[in-house]
């Protein structure tokens, strides 16, 4: 089975997508979305241009309704497909062919479409809708989650777990895809592919404070930097990087003292050396200036310098 829902937060615009699946890489072919446009997910023996063709219809000013319905015309076999669509103004539309593989059915509701086959036992789409409406308010991201987890605990595939994405972006298109893509995160192969994605997404958030964090050091705002690399580590303390990028970022621009208490976070690592060594070649790249490695390692500034 693949299970999905679409949906469009109310309080901020923001369209998104959670899908899990018994299937290789569902996050490969099922999840379209466009900032401004909308969200659509095709599943059940996927017919990849349904996606492609319900959101060309809507970026042209259709409904979904009538987007879906054009693409699902277009489609010599509709009745093995599963489709579910949102647009921009929270409009709905979703298909159930009858001859999707037992039990196959879907719900919509205000902004949101749940869409369900091959599930264990009946009930996985209501029980999405359920999760999605009784949240209300919350973030749209953590939203998606627990509609994915109603689903999981209602059955789920009849033929176990492999699979999931999630993504959700900005309501309005920027042209930049690290902008407009608030997450967008898949988890291709695991034996427990929703706990999977949940770290994954926990981690690309971080990302997006260490983000945030370099744009402060860009800018001058020590202050405001420390807080987001803090932030950032903390989200993900078993991901040195963040420690390292934090510590040279703000030893470049002289915080020596917030520069040395992230360090601590590299040297209890176990992997200081080579960490190190990278610091040495990014003083070597002029990406940092050569004081960092007296600040962080207390060595002479000047042995990092290159000679030659």
């Amino acid at each position: 089975m693949t299970y999905s829902i679409v949906a469009r937060c109310p309080d901020t615009g923001m369209l998104g997508i959670g899908i899990a699946s018994h299937v290789l890489a569902v996050g490969r072919v099922a999840p379209y979305i466009e900032s401004g446009v909308g969200a659509v997910a095709t599943q059940s023996l996927v017919l990849m241009a349904h996606g492609a063709r319900t959101l060309a219809g809507m970026r042209a000013g259709l409904a979904p309704e009538t987007a879906l319905a054009q693409s699902i015309d277009l489609d010599e076999n509709p009745g093995i497909r599963q489709v579910g669509a949102v647009s921009m103004d929270g409009s709905v539309a979703a298909h159930t062919g009858d001859g999707c593989i037992p039990y196959a059915s879907h719900v919509t509701g205000e902004g949101f479409a749940a869409q369900a086959n091959m599930m264990r036992d009946e009930g996985v789409p209501e029980a999405m809708a359920s999760s999605f409406t009784r949240t209300a308010g919350e973030p749209l991201l953590d939203r998606l989650f627990d509609a994915l987890d109603a689903a999981e605990a209602c059955g789920g595939d009849i033929r176990g777990r492999q699979s999931a994405a999630l993504v959700v972006v900005a309501p309005e298109a920027t042209g930049d895809p690290l902008v407009d893509r608030v997450v967008d995160v898949r988890v291709d192969d695991s034996p427990q592919p929703l706990v999977e994605l949940r770290r994954l997404t926990t981690l690309a958030l971080a990302n997006q404070r260490l983000d945030v964090a370099d744009a402060l050091v860009g800018a001058g705002d020590v202050a405001g930097a420390a807080e987001a690399y803090r932030e950032a580590t903390e989200s993900a303390p078993d991901y040195v990087e963040f420690a390292f990028w934090q510590a040279a970022s703000l030893a470049d621009i002289g915080a020596a003292d917030e520069a040395r208490q992230a360090w601590q976070a590299v040297e209890l690592s176990g992997e200081a050396e080579r960490w190190s060594d990278l610091l040495r070649r990014c003083v070597t790249a002029g990406l940092v200036r050569p004081d960092v490695i007296p600040a962080l390692l207390g060595l002479p500034s000047a042995s990092t310098r290159p000679t030659g």
